[in-house]
């Protein structure tokens, strides 16, 4: 009687491992075809990276969150910025429409995308970037200090934290245990949870209409890109603290843009001591907002990005 439970019970796994790795296929694929690539890719070493390019002026990258995609800059900023800049926005490796790399640091991703900046004509162009997107930007600035014009940072990690990393980012970024846990997340989680998700990341605020529908949340969800952004934030931390040291080396100006609600990148922690301790950042604190300000505040952004451009002689 046990070994038939015992039958019972393989058969029934082996079944919901079946189901669950046809289930992960289908998402993945109805995400691409509900969300496919906005741009073009440019090729850099043999890494395809997706991109698109708008308006025309002095050159601005912009640089996407974690768990994010270029679409989440192009719903409206990028738009609005193009009517006075020639407008790049990349999708990060592992995110988007961009392949994972073997190397996802921050420095690594910075140098990618400099590199894909400038075979598309942008050699030294002003670089924005929003959380962990801003704390690539601050490796470009780091690491290629003559690449860069400026730097415009929104709601970005800067400074070594002493908060614990999230148990899902934990067991996504374990190279055993992320192989249970990625393909059932790709397969089983919710509209629901996603649209919460939304929802979370722009508190106290709202999401804008329509946001939703656009940004291409399921893309996320693929396999590559769960794991992806699970190393990438898991890793993090250790990257932001080697890259704290050298911080002094940025030549470009630097814009700050923080909200002083924003819970997942404290104003306190990050914006707040870095525009005191270096003399080329200047902060805005926004009353009120949280970790969106380039949707929710979106004046705030536009004038720090035109300062950014004049303190650069760019305007």
């Amino acid at each position: 009687m046990a070994r038939k439970m015992l039958t019972y019970i393989a058969i029934a796994a082996l079944g919901f491992s079946g189901l669950t790795l046809w289930r992960a296929q289908a998402n993945e694929a109805r995400a691409v075809a509900e969300y496919p690539p906005l741009g073009d890719f440019v090729e850099v070493d043999g890494q395809a990276v997706h991109y698109t390019v708008t308006g025309s002026g002095p050159d601005l990258v912009l640089i996407h969150g974690a768990s994010g995609n270029l679409r989440d800059m192009t719903f409206a900023l990028a738009e609005t910025l193009a009517r006075d800049y020639r407008v790049i926005a990349f999708d990060r490796p592992g995110l988007g429409h961009t392949p994972p790399t073997d190397d996802m640091s921050i420095t690594a991703q910075a140098a990618l995308l400099a590199q894909a900046a400038a075979t598309l004509g942008a050699d030294k162009p002003l670089v924005v970037g929003q959380s962990y997107g801003g704390a690539v930007a601050l490796a470009w600035g780091v690491t290629q200090p003559d690449s860069v014009a400026a730097l415009v940072l929104l709601g970005a990690p800067s400074l070594p934290w002493s908060s614990d990393l999230s148990t899902l980012y934990k067991v996504n970024s374990h190279p055993v245990l992320s192989r249970l846990t990625v393909p059932l997340l790709a397969a089983w989680v919710p509209e629901s949870y996603v649209q919460n998700a939304i929802q979370g990341v722009f508190a106290p605020q709202s999401a804008p209409d329509g946001y939703a529908d656009f940004v291409g949340a399921p893309l996320t969800l693929r396999r590559s890109a769960l794991r992806a952004n699970a190393v990438q934030r898991a890793n993090l931390l250790a990257e932001i603290v080697d890259l704290n040291r050298r911080y002094e080396d940025i030549t470009a100006p630097i814009e700050l843009v923080h909200g002083d609600a924003d819970t997942t990148v404290g104003l306190r922690i990050h914006s707040a001591p870095l525009a005191e301790r270096l003399d080329g950042a200047a902060l805005d604190a926004l009353p009120g907002i949280g970790h969106m300000p380039h949707h929710v505040a979106r004046d705030a952004t536009l004038a720090a990005i035109d300062r950014a451009a004049s303190r650069a002689g760019l305007r």
